[in-house]
């Protein structure tokens, strides 16, 4: 198998279903990984390539919606197609609502569930390229110091260098060298920029920010 063709989970516990599935899957380019139970496919290591998973929803010993549930907070790139003998709207709402790409009632056609599948794996694709995104900026955010780290933070709220300056107690030319350094950290050419990746990092969460006091323009203006 190549490093970068994707891989198609498969959970059923009938091997009709995962035979005939594996040879599709197979057929149409992909690397079929089937099991016969959730516990079965727990144990498998997770992809690092493109993903998704074909998942019964009733299942031996977890049912398919609790799977889909552990799924979604472990594996944030592996789209989910659900796949069942039987079906109600209830169920089917519930797995959509929770993130499910397609909910399918057997029998389905080979071109119907190949169609989910590709749907799916361009879902994992900018998923896990988004998270190699927020992993380079986070080695980035990492690298500053902790001034820098709260000079960004003031920054990106909107504040000129001389309020930076005055809620940190530094000057203004320091405020400019620590932002100067910033910008070549974080590799970011616009102050714009500078906020998109703070939004992405999520910095108002961050706890090495967590000391730092809301900005008190006002009393700056007043000063």
């Amino acid at each position: 198998m190549s490093h970068e063709t994707p891989v198609v989970f498969v959970v059923d516990d009938d091997i009709s279903v995962r035979e005939s599935l594996e040879l599709l899957i197979r057929s149409a380019g992909f690397h079929p990984e089937p099991c016969s139970s959730a516990q079965e496919f727990l144990s498998r290591p997770r992809a690092l390539v493109p993903n998704c998973l074909i998942l019964d929803v009733n299942l031996p010993d977890l049912s398919g919606l609790d799977l889909q549930q552990l799924v979604s907070f472990e594996r944030t790139d592996m789209p989910i197609i659900f796949v069942t003998g039987y079906g109600d709207v209830p169920m089917t709402v519930k797995a959509m609502k929770a993130g499910a790409v397609e909910f399918l009632t057997k029998p389905f056609g080979d071109d119907v569930l190949m169609t989910a599948v590709e749907y799916a794996l361009e879902r994992s694709r900018a998923a896990r390229a988004d998270e190699l995104e927020r992993q380079v900026l986070s080695e980035r955010y990492s690298s500053l110091s902790h001034r820098e780290a709260e000079v960004m933070a003031l920054v990106v709220t909107g504040l000129l260098n001389k309020q930076v300056g005055f809620e940190l107690g530094i000057s203004e030319i320091t405020v400019k060298a620590h932002r100067g350094q910033v910008m070549r950290k974080m590799k970011a050419g616009s102050l714009p920029e500078l906020v998109n990746m703070a939004a992405r990092l999520n910095l108002g969460q961050s706890p090495r920010l967590s000391s730092l006091q809301k900005p008190s323009v006002r009393s700056w203006r007043d000063g």
